[in-house]
Parts: C-alpha cells; sequence; structure tokens
C-alpha cells in the first residue's frame, strides 16, 4: 500500500508540473492584454493541488517552478503586457505559491506529529505484548526465549539473549562477575531474526557467546548501562555484537548489511544475569534514544521474569532433591513381594508436592506397602513428606494394625499443623490447606492375608494370576489431619502371584481429562495386558495411563506377592513346661539341619532356648514355636499375654533380665508384635 501511495505521488508530481509548463505555452500562445490576468490565474492551480495532495519538498518544487515560469513569461516573453499589470501577476502568482507552501508546510508539521504518535503507540504496543508474552513460565530458557521472540520483527532484525551458565542452572552468579576480566563467557539461550533459522546469527542457542574486551556487549556488561550503536564498522566490530570470533563474522557482514545495534544488560535485584542484543540489517532506519528507553524497559521486565524463574528453578532443584533424599533408593529384597516404584515429579510452575511411596519389612516375614501424598508443593511439601515417612515406619516397627496406624499417623498430622506457623506452610501452600493421604498394606506371604486401610487417598489395584484387574472395595477413611473420625480396614486373602498396585492421584486425576473416571479406566486396562516384566509394567503404566502434561507428581508402587509354603516354615506347640525347652531346642536343630542351616544351629538354639524359657516362665496357657526360613532365620515364640517384655540391664543378683539381652545380641533384630489373644516373640538371625 505505501509502495502504491508513493507512486501515485510520483505520477502527480510530474503531471502538475507538466501542467504549470503547459498554462506558460498556453499563455504565451494566446496571449491577449486584456486577458492576461485570467491566463495568469491558472498558473494558481498546480501549486495549490500540490499543495493538497503531494508532501513539502514536491510543492516546493511546483510551486518554484510556476513562479520562474510566470517571470519568464510575464517579464519577457511578453513584453507587450501593461506594465501595471505585472505587479498584479507577479504578487498572485507569488503569494498563491506562498500560501500552499505554507498550508503544505503546516501539514507536513501535522503529519510529522501523527507519525511521532503512530511511532509511540507501536512502542507501546510493543511494551505491552512484551510485557503479556514474557514471564508466562517460570522457565528460564523459556522467559529469555518470550524476550527475542517478542523484539522481532517489530523491533529488531535478529534478537539474541545471552545468560550467565549458573543462571541456567537456578544459582545466582557472582555479584563482581561481569567485573572480572573480559571476555565474557554467556550461554546463547535465545535469538529471534527476521530470517527463519536466524542464520545472521552464527550461533546456535545452547552455543558459548565470547564478548570481546572493546565490544559494546562487553561495555554493557561491566557497567551495568546499555548501550547504543549506530554504525558497525566491519565484521570485526559485528563478531563482537554476536559473541562469535571475528574470522566467522565475515560472511554476515557481508551477506546482510549490519548496521545498528543495542546491548542492554539484564539486571535485576542488584545481579547482573546476562545481555540482550538487538540489531538491524533490514530496516534501514538506525535506533534511535526512544529506541533504547524501550530495549531498556523491555529488558528490565524480562530480567526480573528470569530471575523469578531461576529462583524457582533451584527452588525446584533444591525440592525435588530433598524429596528424592527423603524416598527410598535401595527398595529390601524380600521373599514376600517383588516390587518396582516410579516417582515423577510434574512439570509444573508449583513445583514438587509430597508423594511418596515405601516398602517396610515387617516380622513374620510380612511387608508393609506405603504410597502417600500431603497437599501442596515445594520444599515444605517435602519436608513434610519426610516427616510422615518416618513416622509411618516408626509406627509400622511397633506392628500396628493399619486402621490403628493411620489413626496415630492422623493424630500426627494434627499436631504438625498447630506447631507450624501459618506463614511457614502458606509460603508453599497458598491455599492454606494442611494435610495428607495414605494408604497402607500389610502383606503376610505365610498365610497370603492381606490387610489395608486409607485415608482419603485413591483404592489399589488388584491383578488377579488371571490377567483379571479391579479396583480393590475399600472404604476411603478422611484424610489425614482431620481428626476425630474412624479408619475402617479391609482384609483379603491373595491368591499367589497377585499384583498390587498402589498409586497417588496424580496419575489418574490430571486436569486436563474431561472424565474423571477415564484414568481409572486406562489404568485398568493396561494393568489388564500381560507384560515381561513389573519394571516394563511400570513403564507402560506412565506412557497409556498418564496425561501428557501431569500437573501433579505421580508415585507409583508394584508389587507381585509370592507365598511362602511349607516347607518354609516349621510350627510346634510346645507344653506350658520346662521341661519342653530341650525338647523345643532339638525340634529347632533337627529343623535347620534339614534345611541346610547347621551353621546357624547352635545360635538359633540359644535364642530358642531363651525365647521359651521366658514364655513359660511368664505366661500361661500354650505356646507355639515357629521357624521361618526366608532370607534369614526367623524365631517367633507365641503365649496368651500381652505383656510385653522390654531390655533392660541385669543386676550381678537378679535372676532375669538376661535372656532378652542374649537374644538382642545373637539375632540381628527382635521384638514383640500383639496378636487377638496374645503375643508373639520374634528374632531375625542373619543368614
Amino acid at each position: 500500500m505505501a509502495s502504491l501511495r508513493r507512486g501515485g505521488q510520483s505520477g502527480l508530481f510530474v503531471l502538475l508540473l507538466l501542467a504549470t509548463l503547459l498554462i506558460a505555452f498556453y499563455t504565451h500562445w494566446a496571449a491577449r492584454p486584456d486577458a492576461t490576468v485570467r491566463y495568469a490565474s491558472l498558473a494558481l492551480l498546480p501549486p495549490l493541488v500540490a499543495s493538497a495532495l503531494l508532501p513539502l519538498v514536491p510543492t516546493m518544487v511546483v510551486g518554484g517552478t510556476s513562479i520562474v515560469v510566470v517571470f519568464v513569461n510575464y517579464g519577457f516573453l511578453l513584453p507587450d503586457l501593461r506594465p501595471g499589470s505585472r505587479p498584479v501577476v507577479f504578487v498572485s502568482i507569488v503569494v498563491a505559491v506562498l500560501l500552499s507552501v505554507l498550508s503544505c508546510w503546516v501539514r507536513a508539521n501535522r503529519e510529522a506529529k501523527l507519525r511521532r504518535v503512530m511511532i509511540a503507540r507501536d512502542r507501546l504496543t510493543l511494551l505491552s505484548v512484551a510485557t503479556t508474552r514474557i514471564g508466562n513460565t517460570l522457565e528460564v530458557d523459556t522467559t529469555a526465549r518470550e524476550l527475542a521472540e517478542s523484539a522481532v520483527p517489530r523491533f529488531a532484525d535478529l534478537a539474541t539473549v545471552d545468560l550467565a551458565d549458573p543462571v541456567l542452572r537456578g544459582d545466582e552468579p557472582g555479584r563482581d562477575w561481569p567485573e572480572g576480566k573480559p571476555p565474557y563467557a554467556l550461554r546463547r539461550v535465545a535469538q529471534k531474526s527476521v530470517l527463519e533459522g536466524a542464520p545472521e546469527a552464527v550461533l546456535e542457542p545452547g552455543d558459548t557467546a565470547h564478548s570481546p574486551p572493546g565490544s559494546v556487549p562487553a561495555k554493557a556488561l561491566r557497567g551495568g548501562e546499555p548501550h547504543r550503536s549506530n554504525v558497525i564498522e566491519g565484521a570485526e566490530d559485528l563478531a563482537g555484537w554476536l559473541g562469535i570470533p571475528p574470522e566467522r563474522a565475515e560472511e554476515s557482514w557481508e551477506r546482510y548489511g549490519f548496521h545498528s545495534g543495542l546491548a542492554v544488560p539484564l539486571h535485576a535485584r542488584g545481579t547482573t544475569l546476562g545481555v540482550a542484543v538487538f540489531l538491524r540489517h533490514r530496516n534501514q532506519a538506525p535506533f534511535d534514544a526512544d529506541d533504547l528507553l524501550l530495549a531498556q524497559e523491555i529488558a528490565a521486565r524480562a530480567a526480573v521474569c528470569v530471575d523469578n524463574a531461576r529462583s524457582f528453578t533451584r527452588e525446584h532443584r533444591t525440592s525435588l532433591a530433598l524429596q528424592r533424599s527423603l524416598l527410598p533408593r535401595r527398595l529390601p529384597e524380600l521373599a514376600a513381594v517383588d516390587v518396582a516404584t516410579r516417582y515423577l515429579p510434574a512439570d509444573s510452575a508449583m513445583g514438587v508436592g509430597g508423594d511418596w511411596f515405601d516398602v517396610i519389612p515387617l516380622s513374620g516375614a510380612r511387608v508393609a506397602l506405603v504410597v502417600g501424598d500431603v497437599v501442596g508443593h515445594g520444599v515444605y511439601a517435602s519436608a513434610t513428606m519426610g516427616r510422615l515417612r518416618s513416622t509411618v515406619r516408626t509406627l509400622a516397627d511397633i506392628d500396628l494394625p493399619p486402621d490403628e496406624l493411620l489413626t496415630h499417623l492422623d493424630d500426627v498430622v494434627i499436631r504438625l499443623r498447630f506447631e507450624t506457623e501459618p506463614a511457614e506452610s502458606e509460603a508453599d501452600n497458598p491455599s492454606g490447606e494442611f494435610g495428607a493421604t495414605c494408604l497402607y498394606a500389610v502383606y503376610d506371604p505365610v498365610t497370603r492375608h492381606c490387610t489395608m486401610a486409607r485415608a482419603g487417598h485413591p483404592a489399589p489395584a488388584l491383578v488377579r494370576p488371571t490377567g483379571e484387574a479391579e479396583f480393590v472395595d475399600l472404604p476411603a477413611g478422611p484424610p489425614l489431619g482431620l481428626g476425630g473420625l474412624p479408619f475402617e480396614a479391609t482384609e483379603l486373602d491373595l491368591p499367589e502371584e497377585s499384583l498390587l498396585v498402589l498409586f497417588t492421584n496424580g496419575l489418574v486425576e490430571s486436569r486436563g481429562r474431561r472424565d474423571p473416571d477415564r484414568g481409572y479406566d486406562d489404568l485398568r486396562q493396561v494393568l489388564s495386558q500381560p507384560a515381561d516384566s513389573l519394571e516394563q509394567l511400570s513403564e507402560s503404566v506412565l506412557k497409556k495411563v498418564l496425561a501428557e502434561q501431569p500437573t501433579d507428581d505421580v508415585a507409583l508402587l508394584l508389587a507381585r506377592t509370592h507365598r511362602l509354603d511349607a516347607s518354609h516354615v516349621a510350627t510346634w506347640e510346645i507344653p506350658d513346661d520346662p521341661t519342653a525347652v530341650a525338647n523345643a531346642r532339638e525340634l529347632a536343630t533337627s529343623q535347620l539341619n534339614g534345611w541346610g542351616m547347621a551353621d546357624a544351629a547352635f545360635t538359633a538354639e540359644l535364642v530358642v532356648s531363651e525365647l521359651v524359657t521366658n514364655a513359660i516362665r511368664h505366661a500361661d496357657g500354650p505356646i507355639q514355636l515357629r521357624l521361618i526360613r526366608e532370607r534369614g532365620l526367623i524365631c517367633e515364640v507365641s503365649d496368651s499375654t500381652s505383656t510385653s517384655p522390654h531390655l533392660r540391664r541385669a543386676r550381678a543378683f537378679d535372676e532375669s533380665g538376661r535372656g532378652l539381652f542374649i537374644v538382642a545380641r545373637l539375632t540381628e533384630r527382635w521384638g514383640t508384635r500383639h496378636r487377638p489373644g496374645g503375643k508373639t516373640i520374634w528374632a531375625e538371625l542373619t543368614p
């Protein structure tokens, strides 16, 4: 449109010049003294038309041409003109030309002001667009890319953003690093050009940019002030702008013709993070002082966003490291189950969540499977998760049933809520909510019995050996932290080689899903398909069930159950008679020889003797001795009393108190668990 407009003005300019000459010729050819003034009035038309339709300079040319033609025509070519008429003609033409030039000058000033207003509007639009686009995410590289894309093509033909390496890692560069000795090694994080692929930039995102001491970017970094240059003198000067060696800048200099540039340091909260460079080669207008102010304003806003993203990157990395350190790094090898686990942090601006999983060995070859989720995100949620995981392990060590364990855990969450300062918890959890969900299951490989309870957590999936997948009908229970509400346990008998799948809600409850049940249906479908291993099945679950952009963390625990048959378990009923202790020792020794564990017979004989003797002395009724061959040897003695023995230091003349001390010294660990109708004292011997 602009080219058509310029072409039309050029044609009109030529036409008006021709009209001026034609009028002069006609006036000279048909001149009569009585019609002189009327013919002269025709010469007023070209400058008046020019003042209305042409810019200032063409109007002045047309007006000047009219004056010259009239002067020549009426002063020299028409000597018969009455002397009194000549001043009239001259004054008329001069006044007309002056008026046309004056009106054109006024219009030119008005257009110049309008252009300045349009330029100011364009700059405000660019600033508004940049403010809207920059900082929509908390990712350093994305924020830098948004800065470059906002500047091209509205403001510059090429924009590059170079940042210090520590910024990309979430660290803060040293406050004195720009004051060191150049060249400064920066990482090219983003660049944008009017040309596809930004070939004139030479470097690619991720490359290292070097700014030599005398380059404008180096001066901007060192002084902390923006710099402008309307003259780029040769390839060596261009190399400093692009952050490349001079020999690599030859082609860009010869091919693209850079002529003007701006270098603005990215400075936020007292720290210089990097530098943004804006160059022009297609746009022939050089950068002016207003452009420098605009670039400085955009860069200042972008620098704050980059620093926010850097801080979030550091916090996210810290939270993730904290959470991974609190999760089990290596799961125990158990005879009861084979397990596979996955933890996947969400790619979310809210930060790392408080999801966790755990596999806890219990007495009697049993195992506890745990999955939980703390409300909120960030470092505080990770720290709370660590405290709850430690609490669950402590409560599991005293062999509490699942429903009782969740009741105690609920009390712990309530205490944590009241012990925590509101500002401390709301910093990472603006909603102010404080709570958690948890699923706790205990599996006994001897009886194939599984007891589980949950506190506001998704029910686990159960895949039977036939391949049929279903979700366990388990009472939901209230989330942890409400208090005063009971938890209900469910008991199941699991066929051998069953699969229990425990997970957090991030796996199936994504915000992007239109149907809330879609995730559960997808999970059931994936679990029904055969897999070569638990690891492969875990990957399939994450790949096919998880949303493309999960908004919450995901913890996944798969457990394949096994059974310890009669060949691994030996049980005897021991009479409540002190003379039965010797028989118990013989039974244990014989069984160990049959299992090929004769090396452990002597130690096991001492442990069995002490445990049976303790039960006969302090309990009434029948006594049961059970040996379990798992990774090592488990000795269990059950009686009808609920009184738990305690390890103490026996004095010189005490008749009791030494038996448990001997057991504690000879075994890897020992303890007591309560059961309906009595208790069981157990001890584990290393292989």
